[in-house]
């Protein structure tokens, strides 16, 4: 708990350069490779790694995943001495890993090793009555970054708040609580806002 905290959005790293992001490379390992660069898993070592967009890794990463959660091993691109880790590992997926492992598109050993302790998040739509408090915190959030004062935000935007769907679940709403922030003319985000 104490150690580092690493996170990976694995769906923003390009397939081709995903292995060396992960376990890092050697000098000369390829094209590019003028230094030798230490990998997340380094990073994260005696701490733990965190694995966003893990339903976006290759089929062929998959398997490298795998063994760094069986053994702590890896091998750096173009290296030749395995590197052990101890880091927790945390993964995250909007996506249905079950359906992807039935499709042949996540492999299933790997899905079985990452679930060990499962968390799921029902989407924003089916709980509503987190909004208030998001967009509190997301207000302090908005004012901090943009030098705003906005204290806060009337009952009424709050309710229509709640009657939206919100297909692009929590990250939507800081953007639309963020946008509020921005162009608010008061201290407090009302209809008009």
């Amino acid at each position: 708990a104490n150690g580092p905290f690493v996170a990976v959005n694995c769906g923003a790293i390009p397939e081709g350069l995903q292995e060396s992001e992960l376990f890092g490379h050697m000098r000369g390992a390829f094209t590019g490779a003028v230094r030798n660069r230490v990998g997340m898993f380094s990073e994260a070592d005696g701490g733990t790694i965190f694995l966003d967009e893990i339903g976006e890794v290759s089929l062929s990463l998959q398997v490298k995943l795998l063994r760094v959660i069986e053994t702590g091993g890896f091998r750096p691109v173009g290296g030749e001495k395995e590197k052990v880790v101890d880091s927790r590992i945390i993964a995250a997926t909007n996506r249905d890993l079950v359906s992807l492992v039935e499709t042949g598109r996540f492999r299933e050993d790997l899905f079985y090793r990452l679930s060990m302790a499962t968390l799921t998040l029902p989407p924003l739509s089916e709980r509503t009555e987190d909004i208030s408090d998001l967009v509190e915190y997301f207000i302090g959030e908005s004012n901090q970054r943009h030098s705003r004062e906005v204290s806060g935000m009337s009952q009424e935007v709050l309710d229509v708040l709640g009657q939206y769907s919100w297909p692009g679940n929590i990250r939507q709403l800081r953007n639309v609580v963020e946008k509020m922030v921005v162009f608010a003319e008061g201290a407090e985000l009302g209809m008009n806002d």
